[in-house]
C-alpha cells in the first residue's frame, strides 16, 4: 500500500500535462470572488527536489517538466504554468518542482480552502513540514488528512459555497484503483454534480487504464473535456508509462479551446518518436 512515492516521477510528462490543465482550472476559479475550495485525494508531498536521490534514480523529469522550462514562446497556457514554477527557483535553475496541493496553494486566494489527503505516512508528513514553513496564513485555509481519499471525499462534498476543483490522480499501482475512482464518481455525481472534477489517468498497457476514460464519460453528463497526450509509442515489453490523460467533469468552459491551442505544441515539444500524439474530446451543454 505504502510503496509508491511520486518523488521518482515528479515533473514526467504526466505531470506537465496533469499540473497545466490543473493551473488553468484554478486560474479559471479565481475569476469569481466566491471561495472554494481545493480537494486532492492524492496530494504527495507538495514539493521535490529534482537534484534528490528518488528525482534522480529515475530522471523522468528530463523528458517532462526539463524539455520546456527553457522553451522560446509557448503557448499561454504552458506560461502560466513556467511562471510558477520559476517562483519557486528565482535563480532560474530548474532544482524545485511543485507537485498539485502546492500549485493550488499559490493559486488560491485567502477566502479559499485547501483540504488535501494523503495516506503515506513519510509523505503526509513532509507535506505538513511543507506547508508550515510557507506563510502564516496556510494553517487557517488548509488542512491534511493522512486518511484514504476516496472515503474522506464523501465528508467535504458539498462545501459551504457550492463550489470546488477536486483532483482525482492515484498512482494505479493498486489495480483497484480504477474501481475506486469510478465509484467515488458516482457517489460524488450524487451528493455534489455541479463541482469540477478532474481526473488523471496513465497510458499503460492494462485493460483497466483503456477502459477508464470510456466509464468516466457515462458519469460525467452533458459537461466535460476529456485530453490525452502519447509522447511514444508502447513499450515492446509491456511495462512504462507512455502517456497520460485527464478527464475534467464541469471544466471551465475555455479548457477546451485552451487545450486545443496546447496540444500541439506538447506534442512537437515532449513527443520522443512517431508515436507522439494527442486527443482532445470535450462535450458542452
Amino acid at each position: 500500500m505504502f510503496s509508491y512515492r511520486h518523488g521518482f516521477h515528479a515533473g514526467n510528462h504526466a505531470d506537465v500535462l496533469k499540473h497545466i490543465v490543473l493551473t488553468h482550472i484554478l486560474q479559471y476559479f479565481n475569476q469569481k470572488d466566491t471561495p472554494y475550495w481545493f480537494i486532492d485525494l492524492h496530494a504527495g508531498a507538495g514539493l521535490y527536489d529534482l537534484e534528490g536521490q528518488w528525482a534522480q534514480k529515475k530522471g523522468e523529469y528530463v523528458d517532462g517538466i526539463a524539455r520546456i522550462w527553457q522553451a522560446k514562446s509557448p503557448p499561454p497556457a504552458v506560461m502560466h504554468y513556467l511562471d510558477m514554477i520559476r517562483d519557486l527557483n528565482p535563480d532560474g535553475n530548474l532544482r524545485i518542482y511543485p507537485g498539485s496541493p502546492w500549485l493550488a496553494l499559490e493559486a488560491c486566494r485567502s477566502q479559499d480552502k485547501l483540504r488535501l489527503f494523503e495516506m503515506h505516512p513519510n509523505e503526509s508528513n513532509i507535506l505538513r513540514q511543507n506547508l508550515d514553513q510557507r506563510t502564516v496564513r496556510v494553517p487557517r485555509q488548509t488542512a491534511v488528512f493522512g486518511d484514504d481519499g476516496f472515503a474522506g471525499l464523501k465528508g467535504h462534498i458539498p462545501p459551504p459555497s457550492r463550489r470546488a476543483i477536486v483532483l482525482i490522480d492515484p498512482s494505479y499501482e493498486d489495480k483497484h484503483d480504477y474501481r475506486r475512482v469510478i465509484d467515488t464518481m458516482k457517489d460524488a455525481m450524487v451528493r455534489f454534480p455541479t463541482g469540477c472534477y478532474a481526473i488523471w489517468y496513465p497510458q499503460v498497457q492494462r485493460r483497466e487504464a483503456q477502459e477508464l476514460p470510456r466509464q468516466i464519460e457515462k458519469l460525467a453528463g452533458k459537461n466535460w473535456t476529456h485530453v490525452s497526450l502519447t509522447v511514444h509509442k508502447p513499450g515492446a515489453d509491456g511495462l512504462g508509462l507512455h502517456g497520460s490523460g485527464i478527464f475534467v467533469i464541469n471544466p471551465p468552459w475555455t479548457l477546451a479551446a485552451t487545450m486545443k491551442e496546447t496540444l500541439p505544441w506538447l506534442v512537437r515539444t515532449l513527443g520522443q518518436d512517431e508515436r507522439a500524439s494527442y486527443k482532445l474530446d470535450f462535450l458542452t451543454h
